[in-house]
C-alpha cells in the first residue's frame, strides 16, 4: 500500500494510460476518480502521487495541500506534476510554492522519463519510510530505557525513606539521605525529559487541562528549584501581584515550563547571584518574566537555544550538565498551551531574560490553598499488598507501610496475588505492571473480577509513564496510576482520600 502511486488526472484517458506506463516498470498504482477518493487513498498509505495541471482546480490542489500540512515530521510526500510545455497558470504557480516536493514534467513525456522519475520518488519515499522505522525504535529504546531506570530508583527512594524512620535524630544520615534524594530526584527528572522528546516528537502527549492559580505553580517551581540555588547561595525573588491568577492548562506542563527556564537560570547563574520571577496580567495574556544576573547569551547564540539538545557553556567555559533539552520541551509546552517563550539577552555577562506568555484570567482574592490530603494515620490498620516481581522495590515499600502502621504483605507475582487476595482481602493494592507471566494488567482484571462489590483501591506503581499505559490501567480496573519512583506520600495521600469518600459515602447512607 505504502509503495503504490496514486494517480489522479479526471480528464480523457490519462489516468487510465498512467496505470499501464506505470506498470511496464514494475510500479503499483492507484488511479483516483475524485478528489475525494484521492484524500482517502491517501490516509491509507502510499509512495507518491501523479497528477496533471489540469487538475489542480478541480481539486487536487486543496486535498495535496492539506495532506502536506498535517502529515507527520518524517514525511514529504513527493508529487509529479505533468504539465503542459510554457504553461505558467495561478493555479500552477500555487503549487510549485506550497506543495513542497514537487516535480514538474512537460508533456508530451517520454515513457522511459516517466518511469525513471517514478522510480525515483519511490526510492526518496522509501528513505522517509526509514526515518520512520528509526523514530519507532528510537521511541520504543527511550521507553523502555526510562522503564528500566525507574525500576531500580523506586527501592532506593523507598529505602531512603526508611533511613528517616530508622536513624531520625542521626545528622550524618540525614545528609546522606539528602544527597541520596537530590539525586535520585536529578536522575528521574533527566529520564522524565528523555521520555517527553520520545512523547512529543510521535504525537503523544495529550494536555490535561484544568484551571490552575499561578501562584500555586511558581510555588512547586521554587519548591523544586530552591535546593540547587541554596547549595550556591542564589537567591530566588517572586513578584506576583495579589489577584488569583487562573490558567486553563495542563498543570504538570506548566510547572515543566517554569522549573526548565528556572533550573537553567540557576545552573547559568554565578554563586551569590539572584533571580527574580514577576508576573502581570493583561488583556487576558499573562506575562512571567524570569531574569537572572548569570553569565548572558552571546546573541549570535539565541536563536539555537532552543533547539533540542542544544548545549551552553557555563561561566568556566566547560559545557553545562544535563541533556540540552530543558528549554526545548519548555517552548514545545507553552506553544501546545497556545502561548511562546521569548529570551532575551545584552550579551554575554550581562544575564538573561525569558519572557513566558499564556492566556489566562484573574480572579480577586487571594489564591485558593490546595486541598490537603488525608494523613496518614486515616490508613492505620488498613489491610495493604504490595505486588512486585522486584523483590528489593517489594520488601522496601512492605517495610515502609509497616513503619507507618499497616497490615501489609507482600506478592512477587500475580498468582501470588491471587492466593493473597484469596486468603484476606486488602484494601489497598500497590501492583507493579511488567511482570513476567501473569501481568499486572491481567493481575488486575481478575481482582476485579474476584471483587464481587467489596471495595478495593488499585494502584499501579510502573516505570511505565507513557499515555497508552495509563489507558490500559484504567481500562484493567486500576484507580490510579503512578510512575516510579513515588513519594510514600503520594500513596498515602491517595489512600487517605479514598478511605476519606468512603467514610462519607456511609455516613449519607446513614
Amino acid at each position: 500500500m505504502e509503495q503504490r502511486i496514486l494517480i489522479y488526472a479526471p480528464a480523457g484517458q490519462d489516468a487510465a494510460l498512467a496505470v499501464q506506463v506505470l506498470a511496464s516498470g514494475a510500479i503499483a498504482s492507484h488511479a483516483c476518480r475524485s478528489p475525494g477518493e484521492l484524500a482517502e487513498q491517501l490516509a491509507l498509505g502510499a509512495g507518491g502521487v501523479l497528477t496533471v495541471d489540469e487538475a489542480l482546480h478541480a481539486g487536487a490542489y486543496q486535498v495535496l495541500d492539506d495532506f502536506g500540512r498535517q502529515q507527520p515530521e518524517w514525511s514529504d510526500l513527493p508529487i509529479i506534476l505533468l504539465t503542459h510545455a510554457g504553461l505558467d497558470s495561478l493555479p500552477l504557480r500555487q503549487a510549485i510554492a506550497t506543495l513542497g516536493n514537487l516535480t514538474l514534467l512537460e508533456r508530451p513525456v517520454h515513457m522511459l522519463t516517466l518511469i525513471t522519475s517514478a522510480h525515483a520518488m519511490l526510492r526518496a519515499r522509501q528513505r522517509q519510510y526509514q526515518v520512520r522505522e528509526t523514530q519507532r525504535r528510537k521511541d520504543e529504546f527511550l521507553a523502555s530505557l526510562g522503564h528500566e531506570l525507574r525500576n531500580p530508583l523506586a527501592p532506593i527512594k523507598t529505602s531512603v525513606a526508611l533511613l528517616s524512620h530508622l536513624y531520625p535524630e542521626s545528622e550524618q544520615v540525614s545528609k546522606v539521605k539528602g544527597v541520596i534524594e537530590r539525586q535520585v530526584t536529578h536522575l528521574t527528572r533527566l529520564v522524565d525529559d528523555l521520555l517527553d522528546v520520545a512523547r512529543i516528537t510521535s504525537g503523544k502527549v495529550q494536555l490535561q487541562r484544568q484551571d490552575i492559580a499561578l501562584q500555586q505553580v511558581l510555588a512547586h517551581v521554587i519548591e523544586l528549584c530552591q535546593p540547587a540555588a541554596s547549595s550556591r547561595h542564589i537567591t530566588i525573588a517572586l513578584d506576583l501581584p495579589p489577584q488569583t491568577i487562573v490558567l486553563h492548562a495542563d498543570y504538570a506542563r506548566v510547572v515543566q515550563i517554569f522549573a526548565n527556564i528556572v533550573s537553567n537560570a540557576v545552573k547559568f547563574t554565578p554563586n551569590g547571584g539572584h533571580i527574580h520571577i514577576a508576573a502581570q496580567l493583561a488583556g487576558g495574556q499573562l506575562q512571567v518574566t524570569i531574569e537572572d544576573n548569570g553569565i548572558g547569551i552571546d546573541p549570535e547564540a539565541i536563536p539555537r537555544i532552543f533547539s533540542m539538545f542544544e548545549q551552553g557553556r557555563t561561566q568556566a567555559g566547560q559545557m553545562a550538565s544535563g541533556l540540552g533539552i530543558g528549554l526545548s520541551l519548555a517552548r514545545q509546552f507553552a506553544e501546545m498551551h497556545g502561548g511562546c517563550i521569548e529570551a532575551h539577552s545584552d550579551g554575554p555577562g550581562r544575564g538573561s531574560r525569558f519572557v513566558v506568555r499564556l492566556a489566562a484570567s484573574m480572579v480577586e482574592g487571594p489564591p485558593a490553598a490546595p486541598a490537603d490530603a488525608a494523613p496518614a494515620s486515616a490508613g492505620r490498620a488498613v489491610q495493604v499488598l504490595v505486588v512486585d516481581d522486584n523483590r528489593d522495590a517489594a520488601d522496601s515499600l512492605q517495610t515502609l507501610f509497616q513503619l507507618e502502621g499497616y497490615a501489609v504483605r507482600v506478592a512477587y507475582d500475580g498468582a501470588q496475588a491471587l492466593a493473597a487476595i484469596d486468603a484476606a482481602w486488602p484494601q489497598l493494592i500497590v501492583m507493579d505492571l511488567g511482570m513476567p507471566g501473569m501481568d499486572g494488567y491481567e493481575t488486575a482484571r481478575q481482582i476485579r473480577r474476584l471483587a464481587q462489590g467489596r471495595d478495593v483501591l488499585m494502584i499501579a506503581l510502573t516505570g511505565w509513564g507513557q499515555g497508552d499505559a495509563r489507558q490500559r490501567t484504567a481500562q484493567a480496573g486500576f484507580d490510579h496510576h503512578l510512575t516510579k519512583p513515588v513519594d510514600f506520600a503520594a500513596i498515602a495521600a491517595l489512600l487517605g482520600q479514598h478511605l476519606a469518600r468512603r467514610a462519607g459515602a456511609a455516613t449519607g447512607a446513614e
